[in-house]
């Protein structure tokens, strides 16, 4: 970056042709930043519901987005590494922080075939667990979850990454957040309970349907609001522009 001269006195960083571009016609010196790199870390939900999905589950879109994060950690030096839950923390999913050019890869493969219950529902207990593995350290943790589930609890969790950037990464289906435009029966099945029902599409209850969704959009920007976090919303397929707008946005 470039500063004043009289801010940053140092002749020998001047730099003329910044200088004679300058709109103000001052003196321009480089600036050097020093980059630290910053520990990136992904709590994954890879509960019964995010097998969920029409074209490929939730839990293969949230692979997606972490073979991704792993090419972008690679290539600013970031070390990556995850954390699982779903009714209790998986262990067996277990990824520490590390640096390397398939890192993301294989975490990627681990989220894509990991399993679960059918009755596997979260507990917040397996979240604030895993959670608290990262209580008092500063990195840039992405929370990958449906938020299907009650949220009463996950200030608490929040509380426990207070030192660091926590982004909210909520994944849905479209056939989720929208009911079917056609047909008049609707076959359902609970993806945690295992239980199976019939609605009838009904005018009101696809107007209660949409009631829901935006209602649980509002309750999570509210939450994440409170401590001035904007959650990053993925509609059936991970979309690499939409995350780097994204962040442009909140450095703006």
């Amino acid at each position: 970056m470039h500063g004043r001269l009289f801010d940053y006195p140092d002749p020998r960083r001047l730099d003329l042709r910044a200088s004679v571009r300058a709109a103000r016609s001052e003196w321009l010196v480089r600036v050097h930043l020093q980059r630290a790199a910053v520990p990136v870390q992904v709590i994954a939900d890879v509960s019964a519901s995010m097998h969920f999905g029409t074209r490929q589950t939730k839990l293969q879109v949230a692979a997606d987005f972490v073979e991704a994060l792993g090419h972008s950690a690679f290539r600013v030096g970031d070390q990556l590494g995850l954390l699982a839950f779903d009714s209790t923390t998986r262990d067996d999913l277990f990824v520490p922080a590390r640096y390397g050019r398939g890192v993301g890869h294989v975490l990627a493969t681990k989220v894509r075939e990991s399993t679960s219950e059918v009755t596997a529902s979260v507990s917040i207990a397996g979240l604030r667990r895993a959670a608290a593995t990262l209580a008092g350290r500063q990195a840039l943790v992405f929370l990958v979850s449906d938020f299907h589930w009650p949220l009463v609890e996950l200030p608490s969790v929040l509380d426990l990454l207070v030192h660091a950037c926590v982004v909210p990464i909520v994944i849905w289906d479209a056939a989720e957040i929208a009911p079917p435009r056609h047909g008049a029966l609707l076959a359902v099945n609970d993806a945690e309970s295992g239980g199976q029902r019939t609605l009838w599409l009904r005018g009101s209850v696809r107007a209660r349907w949409s009631e829901a969704v935006v209602r649980r959009r509002a309750e999570l920007a509210q939450l994440f609001g409170k401590r001035g976090i904007q959650p990053f919303y993925v509609e059936s397929a991970f979309d690499p522009e939409a995350m780097s707008r994204y962040f442009l946005e909140a450095i703006a």
